[in-house]
């Protein structure tokens, strides 16, 4: 299992407090993340947020309180800092650092700086 399907953060607003808009960020892979209003464009492809809904390349996910449902069928849920899948994978954020693991042994690291994500 990749890291491709990890949801990255639950809000924008989380991981950069300047940026006001509710978009939600799906994590695609290496690379930067550059957010305006509510559009995401990605290594992947561009995101977009409308209420409780992120249209992807690769699906929609729908959140619900703390719980995001990814088209394949797999959740994502945030408590505090960290949002864990139900594929294993993790995420926390400090500041305006967000650490990714999955398995195998997968990890990434995203920093966020304005309305720019770069990962690596």
């Amino acid at each position: 299992m990749n890291l491709k399907h990890l949801l990255l953060l639950a809000e924008v607003t989380i991981l950069a407090p300047c940026v006001s808009a509710h978009a939600q960020i799906i994590y695609q892979g290496p690379g930067t993340y550059s957010t305006y209003g509510n559009q995401t464009y990605g290594p992947g492809g561009t995101q977009s947020t409308y209420g409780n809904q992120t249209y992807t390349p690769n699906g929609t996910y729908s959140t619900y309180g703390n719980t995001t449902f990814g088209p394949d069928g797999q959740s994502f849920s945030t408590f505090g800092n960290t949002t864990y899948g139900s594929n294993g994978t993790t995420s926390t954020t400090y500041g305006n650092q967000t650490y990714i693991s999955g398995l195998n042994g997968q990890y990434a690291t995203c920093s966020t700086f304005g309305s720019t994500t770069s990962c690596y």
